[in-house]
């Protein structure tokens, strides 16, 4: 099993879900985050005096795939989310030793 983590651009979300449906994944975590990476942030105006943003907004995409998933979920979020653009975002692939469903005790695989 894959856990497969993407900070994408907020305004990405809708696409991002609607390619994952499309590839038959239907259950994500979503989290607001800021950061940069080569992006560094930008300056911007608020009533007459400029300041820096050096963190930007960003989403957080969780989903828990078995590996046969993975390449199919990865393809999706690239699809959904490049621009070819700096600040297009990144994506994460880690292992996933355990899932267990609290409500009914599954685990691994019968959990997702």
């Amino acid at each position: 099993m894959k856990m497969i983590t993407a900070i994408i651009k907020p305004f990405k979300l809708d696409d991002v879900r609607d390619g994952l449906a499309e590839a038959g994944i239907f259950g994500m975590t979503v989290t607001e985050v800021r950061g940069f990476g080569r992006q560094k942030g930008h300056a911007e105006l608020y009533r007459g005096a400029e300041y820096v943003v050096d963190f930007l907004p960003k989403l957080k995409l969780e989903v828990a795939v078995a590996d046969e998933h993975e390449e199919r979920v990865i393809e999706a979020i690239l699809k959904a989310t490049a621009s070819g653009k700096i600040g297009d975002g990144k994506i994460f692939v880690h292992d996933l030793d355990t899932v267990i469903r609290i409500r009914t005790g599954e685990r691994d695989e019968h959990a997702l």
